[in-house]
């Protein structure tokens, strides 16, 4: 495909009257909006408002039932995604969209080139790549197998493979979820110095710093539709939320937590990701874990889930030690999990939202006896967790796979909740969820607290550690930090135990 020469105020991407439609539900309804060059517009919106749904037809793996996507003048064929690429358009998904049976390099170069092609050109490829990590702050081992690699290092190589490709107008989806603030501000660096040379930017976060931070303009999507266009400099965070959910938002403010006994412990446990770790979770009380991605969140949580067993050391529920530990005992003692990869290990994909909101606990709908499924009881029950928790979705027997991340999270969590769990793992809960979302959710695991409950909160976002956290933990490299009660130690504190530094000096 051949652009049409632009002058140099032109557009470079013109959506007109955009409408999609699933069923009964519409996804987006009339959008139409232009982007500059050199211009980065930030689009925003609840889970379900409509913002990947929309990407995706500009990418062009939906078809629009009506409007159409122009492309530096010319007009894209729908449906085609290499029609898009082959115009200069990149996109980074929200979803990973990678083979996790072969190798970072492998996945960026997929599509790049014949693979009748002797070699790929891996020796130049490999170079660019370590290029392209190093100047954006993506460290990721290009010879290591994805399935191998963790959330945020999986997020890196999607960023990483749309960079390869040169884009001219790069779709970022979430793509600083999994990041740590300074792989984000690396990658800021590098996103205004490409916009500088011509790049242009649609970026959807749910970060509305972030959304100050890097973007010029402003889009607010509700409901499918377009609800407010404002460049960035004549708004703030506060009035975006306001925007983006036609409320105010207030924020969450714990009360002092009142722990009580201990309900799991962990004494001096090793595992294959953790190291001598001791650890007390109490009832009625919010345990905050903060570290960089990668460090042996995944291997506490496993140990927790019931995945994992210890090497050496000891588990105690209720204080009594567990010798047969199993994902059906974690669940028997009353360990709700929130994972934190929600389409690997939280839902099925191609499983309706009844059959994922019983995964755990199918056995205690009412009426399953003798291997029979009480189905009208189970749909009950996801028809509950759908009203309360406000996940956007044409009912009860839609594919979950259809679904936003973010709405996707609320099922899991309501899966949770509503069974009253006795210790919750929330392992990254409001990760790509918006600013009503998250304050919903974490609302929801106060009233946890408050209600006897001992939590676990596995985050990467400080704030969110720091907010809702009575006691903070720090890991590193496997190894656990001595308990920091709420209120003493500021974020760069808690910085330097990420970096791996104190843990020398602790007892």
């Amino acid at each position: 495909m051949t652009a049409t020469p632009l002058a140099q105020d032109d557009p470079v991407l013109r959506l007109c009257n955009i409408t999609k439609r699933f069923g009964a539900l519409t996804a987006n309804d009339g959008i139409s909006f232009d982007l500059a060059r050199g211009e980065v517009m930030a689009l925003l919106g609840e889970n379900g408002a409509g913002k990947t749904t929309l990407m995706n037809i500009l990418f062009g793996h939906y078809s629009a039932d009506d409007g159409s996507v122009e492309v530096f003048g010319q007009t894209l064929p729908p449906g085609q995604p290499g029609a898009a690429l082959r115009a200069g358009v990149g996109m980074v998904h929200q979803h990973f969209t990678l083979a996790d049976n072969m190798t970072v390099l492998d996945n960026i170069l997929l599509g790049t080139e014949s693979l009748w092609k002797f070699g790929l050109g891996r020796g130049a490829a490999r170079a660019r790549v370590a290029a392209l990590s190093r100047d954006f702050g993506l460290e990721v081992d290009p010879d290591a197998v994805i399935a191998a690699l963790s959330v945020g290092e999986r997020q890196r190589v999607e960023i990483l493979k749309a960079l390869y490709r040169d884009a001219r107008i790069l779709i970022l989806d979430e793509p600083t979820a999994v990041l740590t603030p300074q792989e984000t501000d690396a990658l800021f660096d590098t996103l205004r110095r490409a916009v500088a040379l011509g790049l242009s930017v649609i970026f959807i976060s749910h970060k509305l710093h972030e959304v100050m931070a890097i973007s010029t303009r402003v889009l607010v999507l509700r409901h499918g539709r377009l609800v407010g266009a404002v460049a960035t400099q004549d708004t703030d965070r506060h009035k975006l939320a306001e925007m983006m959910v036609g409320a105010e938002i207030i924020p969450p403010a714990p009360s002092k937590a009142t722990p009580g006994v201990p309900l799991l412990m962990l004494n001096r446990v090793t595992t294959a990701g953790l190291r001598d770790v001791s650890l007390t979770l109490r009832a009625g009380q919010i345990t905050g874990l903060a570290g960089v991605s990668g460090n042996g969140q995944g291997a506490l949580a496993d140990l927790l889930s019931g995945l994992a067993v210890p090497r050496a050391g000891t588990l105690e529920i209720a204080g009594d030690t567990v010798t047969d530990w199993t994902p059906r005992r974690a669940i028997a003692a009353g360990i709700g999990r929130i994972p934190e990869d929600r389409h690997k290990t939280g839902t099925i994909a191609d499983f309706t939202l009844t059959e994922n909101a019983i995964l755990e606990t199918y056995a205690d709908i009412p009426n399953s006896r003798y291997g029979w499924m009480d189905w009208r009881g189970a749909e009950q029950r996801a028809e509950a967790i759908i009203a309360q928790y406000d996940i956007r979705c044409p009912g009860p027997g839609t594919r979950i796979r259809l679904l936003s991340g973010g709405n996707m999270q609320k099922l899991i969590l309501g899966r949770v909740l509503e069974e009253s769990p006795r210790v919750i793992l929330a392992n990254q809960p409001v990760r790509g969820l918006d600013i009503g979302a998250v304050t919903y959710v974490q609302n929801q695991l106060l009233n946890a607290r408050d209600s006897g409950a001992a939590v676990l909160l596995i985050s990467e976002d400080l704030d969110e550690i720091l907010t809702l956290s009575d006691v903070i933990h720090v890991i590193s490299e496997g190894r656990l930090s001595p308990a920091f009660p709420r209120g003493t130690m500021k974020p760069a504190d808690l910085g330097q135990w990420m970096a791996g530094q104190g843990f020398e000096y602790a007892a």
